[in-house]
């Protein structure tokens, strides 16, 4: 894929400013695609738009298909007549820094269940012909997802695997019984699914016609908790119980002696290539309906992957399995128009990833943050760039650019980490009497870069410290809450970013 010379900003939908607790796909939304476009941006980058799983992960979602009920509008719902205004008129004091999931959760599922009443009671023929063709559409997901949400929930949202055993086990007959004792909640879950994707592409249209595309994510792994392993069993390696018999992970290195245990299911790739990798080419096919690009996580688990285990509590027992690698690759080209990845390509990589990159064309990233802990001839630093490569001053993973400056604490050597920061200091040409810049440093540094794509997460661009950081590996509370104060996206910062856009040539016709 080639990528015009261009940069974008990195914020997933939840951070977005907005009155019900969580950002969604409401004018606030809108008000952001016409941000970007006023400053130049040509690319918006979202996390996994996949409804949450535990921790409020969207890297553990109960589907990898499903979109997230959590961002449907409010305010679109008013507009189509499925909400009054007095429904929305008296909203809860949500904070507006982050995101109380305990409390917006219920608030949104009220507002959810009263759309859907008021669609089965006054719903005209028109949106009653989009919903059932849009049901026809995803039924290869859409049956599967709305079944499993609706048990799960009537059974006190308990894993799939404590389920009654006919259930578990997917008994056809049981299944029946339990559609019909569900009816309205399974088409409740599928009403949501509709408006969500509605929503979603009138969005994603509005900013394809200001030149700003989005770019999606796709987790590598699916969540064993979800309706993907439920419906597909015989595509991952579990148990007659439906437990995994080993998970994903990464083995230890510098930054951890146990390596990351990730839990997520094996796939069963010797199984999946019998079947032309069918149900492959329908993930990619589902998520390149949505965004415009994708960044694929972990993309060397495609060339090969840390299996450890499941009865392991850590990362260290384990081997590399070989991946499924071109092969994969070369059939979703012969049935897909078009493969607009980016491969996340982090971490220890073997020639075969490089290869298998290189084979299909696909640019891997840079992370400045992670450029300094050696000396100049560090891949990460922006003289050493590639021109097929997306660089970010930090991901969603990352600290802050002023969080990682400043924090004392580290999972690396204090020398390594006192070092480090005095080389960024030396190259990005500040001191401690201009320490306030130096999230401008690290954006100008990236901007005038060969790199043909920068991304921004938009924490970065107003120099925010640790207390902003989305995400944090390895803790499963307190991620994912993070929320952009609408006064903080300033006209006076946006200003500066469309500057350094134009100044290094990344504006887009």
């Amino acid at each position: 894929m080639k990528l015009p010379r261009s940069s974008g900003v990195l914020l997933h939908v939840t951070s977005l400013p907005g009155r019900f607790g969580i950002g969604d796909l409401g004018p606030e939304a809108y008000a952001f695609a016409d941000s970007l476009a006023n400053a130049g941006q040509h690319i918006w980058q979202v996390l996994p738009i996949v409804p949450v799983g535990y921790g409020h992960s969207p890297y553990a979602s109960p589907s990898t298909f499903a979109g997230n009920p959590l961002l449907i509008s409010p305010d679109a719902m008013v507009t189509q007549g499925l909400l009054s205004p007095e429904d929305v008129a008296d909203s809860p004091s949500f904070p507006n820094d982050q995101v109380d999931f305990a409390s917006v959760i219920p608030y949104k599922e009220d507002l959810l269940r009263r759309a859907f009443s008021r669609f089965r009671a006054k719903g005209t023929a028109e949106v009653s012909y989009r919903f059932n063709s849009f049901c026809e559409k995803t039924s290869f997901w859409l049956n599967d997802y709305a079944l499993f949400d609706a048990l799960k929930t009537s059974l006190g949202g308990v894993e799939w695997t404590a389920w009654p055993a006919e259930l578990a086990q997917r008994d056809p007959a049981a299944l029946e019984r339990e559609s019909r004792r569900l009816e309205q909640e399974v088409s409740m879950r599928k009403f949501w699914q509709f408006l969500f994707f509605e929503q979603w592409a009138h969005l994603r249209h509005y900013c394809n016609e200001r030149s700003v595309r989005i770019m999606g994510d796709l987790p590598i792994y699916v969540a064993h908790d979800s309706a993907d392993v439920w419906s597909n069993p015989h595509l991952f390696e579990l148990d007659e119980q439906g437990r995994p018999r080993v998970v994903a992970g990464v083995p230890p290195d510098y930054f951890s002696e146990t390596g990351q245990r990730w839990g997520n299911p094996i796939y069963r790739w010797d199984h999946m290539r019998k079947t032309g990798f069918a149900w492959w080419i329908e993930r990619f096919r589902a998520i390149l309906d949505q965004v415009d690009i994708v960044r694929i996580d972990h993309f060397r688990g495609f060339e090969a992957f840390w299996q450890i285990p499941a009865s392991e509590p850590t990362a260290v027992i384990g081997q590399w399995v070989r991946g499924p690698g071109a092969d994969l690759f070369h059939t979703l080209r012969e049935h897909l128009d078009n493969l607009p990845l980016v491969a996340e390509d982090l971490g220890v990589i073997t020639e075969g990833v490089v290869r298998l990159k290189e084979e299909f064309g696909l640019p891997g990233m840079a992370i400045l943050q992670f450029a300094f802990d050696t000396d100049a001839s560090a891949g990460f630093l922006p003289h050493n760039y590639s021109r097929s490569l997306v660089a970010y001053t930090g991901t969603h993973d990352n600290d802050t650019v002023v969080g990682w400056y400043r924090n004392a604490t580290s999972t690396q050597d204090a020398e390594v980490e006192r070092r480090a920061r005095q080389y960024c200091r030396e190259y990005l040409g500040f001191d401690e009497a201009t320490e306030d810049e130096l999230h401008w440093r690290f954006v100008t540094a990236l901007q005038a870069s060969v790199a043909p794509l920068v991304v921004f997460p938009a924490q970065d661009l107003l120099g925010l410290d640790s207390s902003a950081r989305m995400n944090t590996p390895g803790q499963v509370w307190n991620n994912w809450v993070w929320r952009l104060r609408a006064e903080d996206w300033s006209s006076e910062m946006l200003e500066r970013l469309a500057r350094l856009t134009r100044i290094y040539g990344r504006l887009v016709p």
